[in-house]
């Protein structure tokens, strides 16, 4: 079958390659899917460079996240060859078959692609679990969410959308707010670059944001914390700005807010009962409708450096998603 693997990690991808090679063997516990689509996450660049919190030693296929139907699984497990599935496992995404652990698959919900179901998986669990389950995000509330041209960023404001909060979306790219909005209709768009502060206050009437959603990090993160209500939470999702800020502790002593750091699939894997009520809350908005995942692109695994060199450039409003049977 064919798959993209890391043959040696390296900074420039010059280490990964799309290769022949055997077919996968499931193991028991696990579920054989002839993969339809795999969506592209940063943490797929990240790991062909050993850079990411996950560092499995080459060679490996790529790929977190896939949509696809049941080839063969356990006869416990509750999935049945032709079932309609979408998640994924840490590897093994990027190849025209994939053999997942029966609990990180869930059935597509009905009205989804095979596109949009590889696509909704890590950026949706990462959003609600951040914002719902950590956050508490309730109806009403200010969110700001940096990053909002991104898989996730996007996610969280679509989500925070459909869940009735008031949505600022921020980026670092002045030339895709109208892409912005096109994609999640946030309340407003704002650029993300310098003292943003007075912009947020000025949007918000000085009361500032309940929750800070923030997979950017840096200078983005520095002038966040000025940007979170007395009593407000500032989840850290992630370095995509590429500095891991610092902050002296009694910023957040003096404001009265919370700093939450976000490890989505961390918290699934230590709480699988919470786990399981988030991708059933995340099913239940998608099949409703309320919920629509963003795909910048659709392009044959044969052309996989164009969506990593895509992904790397920011050139992208939402996730990119490949097909690996073309």
């Amino acid at each position: 079958m064919r798959a993209l693997r890391v043959e040696r990690l390296s900074d420039d991808l010059s280490g990964v390659m799309l290769a022949d090679i055997a077919g996968v063997r499931r193991n028991p516990g696990e579920v054989l899917v002839r993969v339809r689509a795999a969506s592209l996450n940063f943490p797929d660049l990240l790991m062909t460079r050993g850079q990411y919190q996950f560092r499995p030693a080459p060679p490996f296929t790529l790929g977190l996240e896939c949509a696809g139907e049941v080839i063969e699984a356990d006869a416990d497990s509750g999935l049945a060859p032709g079932d309609r599935v979408m998640g994924g496992n840490k590897t093994g995404a990027f190849a025209e078959y994939a053999s997942i652990p029966a609990a990180g698959l869930t059935p597509i919900p009905d009205g989804l692609s095979f596109a949009q179901g590889a696509a909704i998986g890590a950026a949706y669990t990462t959003a609600y679990t951040g914002l719902v389950e950590l956050g508490g995000l309730s109806e009403g509330q200010r969110v700001l969410v940096h990053g909002a041209s991104g898989g996730v960023g996007l996610a969280a404001c679509d989500l925070a959308r459909a869940l009735g909060a008031r949505v600022i979306a921020a980026t670092g790219v002045p030339e895709k707010s109208d892409r912005i909005s096109a994609a999640v209709s946030p309340d407003h768009v704002i650029v993300a670059s310098g003292r943003f502060r007075d912009e947020v206050a000025q949007i918000t009437g000085g009361a500032l944001c309940d929750i800070v959603f923030d997979p950017v990090g840096g200078d983005v993160f520095d002038e966040s914390t000025r940007c979170v209500a007395f009593g407000g939470k500032l989840v850290v999702a992630g370095f995509a700005g590429g500095r891991i800020a610092e902050i002296a502790t009694n910023i957040p002593l003096i404001k009265g807010f919370s700093i939450i750091g976000l490890r989505a699939g961390e918290y699934a894997r230590r709480f699988p009962e919470r786990g399981d009520a988030i991708n059933a809350a995340i099913a239940e908005l998608a099949r409703e409708g309320r919920i629509v995942p963003t795909i910048d692109r659709a392009l044959p695994l044969s052309r996989w450096r164009e969506g990593f060199a895509a992904m790397e450039s920011r050139e992208l409003v939402g996730k990119v998603v490949f097909d690996p049977a073309h």
